[in-house]
């Protein structure tokens, strides 16, 4: 484990401080703001305001989605990390989250900075092309990769998609590729069926309507199994990579210091909403699968992606474009 790795451990003490039941009476009393660190189509804003939508009716006050993009996420979780404490301004955001705090040389945020909320939804990362690319299928992408200078669209950097994208073309397969970040999954998979480029790896929820209507071809994704909603889409497993199962996940996130019952009144209500048939069947269709859980489970959980995704950087040499 790197001295990196153990700095961020040693300082992600995820407890929110120990106020009074007090501050979290009457919660809440006015609109509560879901920041999401990615632009509007990608996994993050789609279960933000799947989720959210719910939330209005639970929390009997708005919840209003607003999108601060950028290339990292890193910009939204740095103004949640600095708004106040309150339970008023919340972050959703990926697996990304855990990545940056080694990918990047200064994330702007430590994992600590956060109390977390809870695990919303997880879903594979898919390799995809335009439907007008020759590649038929991975091994051909890979061969063409040897001859020729190819780039791929990722929904930014330090997102699980850019290291499922970095571990099958550089790691594996040793191509010199050009990685092209954008500002979340949407852009990143528009950019793809302009053919800017041609390739993408992406998450599964922004491609999905282009993969369904021809648009856009999926060569492999990067679940244990194959998908119900992609049958004919082979597992990176089934091709030879079993190394390579990675997926994308969604959290929510409040600032550190909030009151630990506001935390729990808004894990109580967001795993309310995730049991909702019609959130679930919404979700599933784009296939995430619905998490929850405890907001202990979830700080233990992203303590252990820290680890796991800093080996990953460090592996594939992934680095900030």
């Amino acid at each position: 484990m790197t001295s990196r790795i153990a700095t961020i451990l040693a300082a992600a003490c995820f407890a929110a401080m120990p106020l009074s039941p007090a501050h979290a009476q009457g919660y809440p009393t006015k609109p509560v703001h879901i920041i999401v660190s990615f632009a509007p189509g990608g996994p993050v804003d789609t279960v933000a305001r799947i989720v959210g939508q719910k939330l209005t009716e639970i929390l009997g006050q708005p919840a209003v989605v607003e999108n601060r993009p950028s290339s990292t996420g890193n910009l939204g979780t740095q103004v949640v990390a600095k708004s106040q404490p309150d339970g008023y301004t919340i972050l959703a955001t990926s697996s990304a989250f855990a990545v940056n705090v080694t990918l990047s040389p200064n994330a702007g945020y430590e994992p600590g900075d956060f109390a977390p909320i809870v695990q919303a939804a997880t879903q594979p990362n898919v390799i995809v092309v335009n439907s007008t690319f020759p590649a038929k299928t991975l091994a051909e992408l890979l061969e063409m990769g040897k001859t020729m200078k190819l780039a791929y669209a990722s929904p930014g950097t330090g997102t699980t998609p850019h290291l499922t994208g970095e571990h099958i073309f550089r790691l594996v397969a040793k191509l010199d590729i050009v990685h092209v970040p954008f500002k979340g999954a949407g852009p990143a998979a528009s950019a793809v069926v302009a053919a800017e480029p041609p390739i993408g790896s992406l998450a599964v929820t922004a491609p999905m309507p282009f993969l369904k209507s021809g648009r856009l071809r999926a060569l492999a994704i990067s679940s244990a199994t194959r998908s119900a909603q992609l049958p004919d889409v082979p597992t990176f497993v089934e091709l030879g990579y079993p190394e390579i199962q990675e997926y994308t996940w969604v959290g929510f996130f409040a600032p550190k210091g909030t009151p630990p019952e506001i935390v729990q009144k808004l894990n109580d209500a967001i795993n309310r909403a995730l049991q909702m048939p019609d959130v679930r069947e919404k979700l599933e269709a784009l296939t995430l699968e619905p998490v929850g859980g405890t907001p202990q489970q979830f700080a233990d959980y992203v303590r252990a992606e820290v680890v796991k995704w800093g080996i990953v950087v460090k592996e594939t040499g992934a680095k900030v474009d």
